[in-house]
């Protein structure tokens, strides 16, 4: 599934050869590709609370954005295990129980969706997808309309919960505290949720962390270099 010979999707020529926006209303295309197959294979949340909190923190952190190109759209799924996830052009995805483990804080969740929308700032998404799918486009000619979600289709909606590396993993943290605190979020709500998962899993002798956060760094790795950025912030 993988190798530097397919790595030539049309969004990567752009990145190339076009200008900045060119290239970010490619990976948009790409994005609202596979976010129409996520839509196909799991049940959004109709709850009108899920929405209105996403809504409100997006309110706060797209403003705090550098790029102006970027733009984000945040969507609850209904079932599942405490989980988010970032598409290309800035679709990102988070379940109803991670709203749950956050006791639908604000300030937490926050910490959450600022982490996925540094993935996407960063280039953590594309970056992944195209290193680890077969792809065959070769140039700018070939249309990606249907080609992702195809794709998608094959692997499944679990290739997306799939780890970064721990230095990506590192970046979008340290990024995604910068975000919090140019939105006005108390940067002490993020080490409060994960102090409280780190003591939910002792307390029960295993892993009560789900794939989205064993996957990541140690949490006591995770609060050291929030602590530290929280005092350069």
């Amino acid at each position: 599934m993988t190798g530097p010979h397919i790595r030539k999707a049309r969004w990567m020529w752009q990145s190339a050869t076009g200008t900045e926006a060119e290239a970010i209303a490619v990976e948009n295309e790409v994005g609202q590709d596979m976010a129409t197959e996520v839509r196909r294979q799991l049940q959004l949340d109709p709850e009108p609370a899920a929405k209105k909190l996403l809504d409100q923190i997006s309110n706060r952190l797209t403003p705090c954005i550098a790029n102006k190109l970027r733009r984000f759209s945040f969507e609850t799924i209904k079932k599942g295990e405490p989980n988010a996830f970032a598409l290309p052009g800035g679709y990102i995805f988070v379940t109803r129980a991670m709203l749950e483990l956050c006791q639908w804080n604000e300030d937490e969740m926050a910490f959450i969706l600022s982490h996925e929308m540094a993935h996407i700032i960063r280039g953590h998404v594309m970056e992944r997808i195209i290193s680890n799918s077969a792809i065959p486009i070769a140039s700018k000619a070939v249309p990606i309309t249907g080609l992702f979600a195809g794709w998608l289709r094959k692997v499944g909606t679990k290739f997306l919960e799939s780890a970064y590396s721990q230095d990506m993993e590192s970046d979008a943290d340290i990024l995604g505290i910068r975000l919090v605190a140019a939105g006005g979020y108390d940067l002490k709500a993020s080490i409060r949720l994960l102090s409280r998962l780190g003591e939910l899993n002792q307390a029960s002798g295993e892993s009560k962390l789900s794939i989205y956060f064993s996957s990541h760094p140690s949490i006591r790795l995770r609060i050291n270099n929030i602590k530290l950025n929280e005092q350069s912030t």
